[in-house]
Parts: structure tokens; sequence; C-alpha cells
């Protein structure tokens, strides 16, 4: 239907083409809604869940009055500091978690691996590199960075595996590594100790080569990943 016969049928009134022209606007509709909705769906998954009263009462019945505390000022975290410099926010979070005591998944869920979700991490007070690198990833979303910045990257740490979270300033920049070993935040050029492989986030998995990142699919084909954020918001 052209667009002059729209405006002829919603100006005049025209019986022959009004019930063509509310189709159209009803199909204008939806592509709206969808454009605008899309965004919002894409990120749906890296959002953290309601810090309600009940969520925190669940968490201090499972697992004590520190847990609720640590998950209180988790939150308190995030509502403070929305408005502060992105650099500023990355160090807020790596600091905070990073005060987290490291257990191994052998030692403090009795698996051998196992990817916490953030609130799982707190409630109990500890954690392995993944747990880390997990908990600042959503903690930063949460404070507004996009997540386009922020990847969740495996590396070789001299011999052993490791998990960090890398933040770029833009696409092409060196990313600064937030490393649960470390207490301060370095550009990557100047953590020769780590060998990235590859990096993920809630919208996808690339590899890393030469500092390149080459997108190579989903992060949902990640089972440790699809599962934690399954049990996000019902971990009590």
């Amino acid at each position: 239907m052209k667009t002059l016969d729209i405006l002829t049928a919603i100006s005049f009134g025209n019986k022959k083409n009004w019930q063509q022209a509310q189709l159209f606007l009803f199909r204008i509709a939806c592509t709206l809604l969808l454009v605008i909705s899309l965004p919002l769906l894409l990120k749906a998954a890296d959002v953290l869940p309601e810090f309600s009263e009940k969520y925190l009462a669940a968490a201090e019945k499972k697992h004590g009055a520190g847990a609720k505390s640590r998950m209180q000022a988790w939150s308190r975290l995030i509502s403070e500091n929305r408005a502060k410099p992105e650099l500023e926010k990355l160090d807020l979070v790596n600091s905070f978690f990073n005060k987290v005591p490291y257990y191994s998944d052998q030692k403090h869920w009795g698996r051998k691996d196992y990817w916490a979700t953030p609130a799982e991490m707190l409630a109990t007070n500890g954690g392995d590199c993944e747990d880390y690198a997990i908990a600042k990833y959503f903690t930063l979303v949460a404070l507004g960075v996009d997540n386009s910045k922020l990847k969740i990257t495996y590396v070789k740490a001299i011999t052993e595996a490791h998990m960090v979270l890398t933040y770029y300033s833009k696409p092409d920049a060196i990313p600064l590594v937030l490393d649960n070993m470390i207490p301060h935040i370095k550009p990557a050029n100047q953590r020769p100790d780590l060998k990235p492989i590859y990096a993920f986030n809630g919208d996808g998995m690339w590899l890393v080569k030469s500092q390149q990142l080459g997108r190579v699919g989903s992060s949902g084909n990640i089972r440790f990943w699809r599962e934690m954020k399954s049990r996000m918001g019902k971990e009590f």
C-alpha cells in the first residue's frame, strides 16, 4: 500500500483503504517496539537479580548473617557509584571483589570445576579465578559500563590456566586487566606473565591472537557459563 493512500485513508476516512492503513500502522508499531526492545532483550542475560529483602533474607538463612551484610555492601557499591567515571568504577569493583578469600572449587564446592554466581561467591565468602572475573563483569555492567567493553578472558598464567576480566576503552585499545592475583589494574602489555587464549561476555565468544579478537560464536556454548546464569536469582 502506498504512503499517499495511507495518508488519504487517515485524513479523509477512505473506507476502501482504512483497513489496510490500520494493518500497515500496526506493523510499523510492532517493528518500532522490536527495535526499541531488542537491545534490552540482548542484555537481559547480563542483569543482576534484584536485591530484595526476600532475596537477602534467603541468603542470610542459608549462609548466615555475614552473607547478608556482604551482599548489602555489594548493593551499596552499585547504587552509590553509577555516576563515577569508568576507570574509578573499575578500581572500586576490582578492590571490592579481590577482598573475597580465594578457594579452589574442590575445597569450596567439592567439585573439580564450578562457576559461582556473584551472589554465591559473596554469600559463601570464597571463590576462584573465574568467580572473581564473573562477579566483576556483572557488577560493572550493573554500574553502567557497556558490556561490549568487558571480556571475561581465559589466559595461561605461567603454566596454569587462569581467568581475568579485561576492559577495552575502545575496540582496538590495549585492554586493562582486572586480576584477583594482584591488587592493581594494569594494561595487558604490562602483564607478560599472562597469555590470552579466548574471551567471552554475554554477547559472544572470541579467540585472542596477538591481542586481536576474532569472534568464534556464542558464549551460550560454554556449559559452565550457561549453568551459572541459569542459577542467578535462584541461589537461595
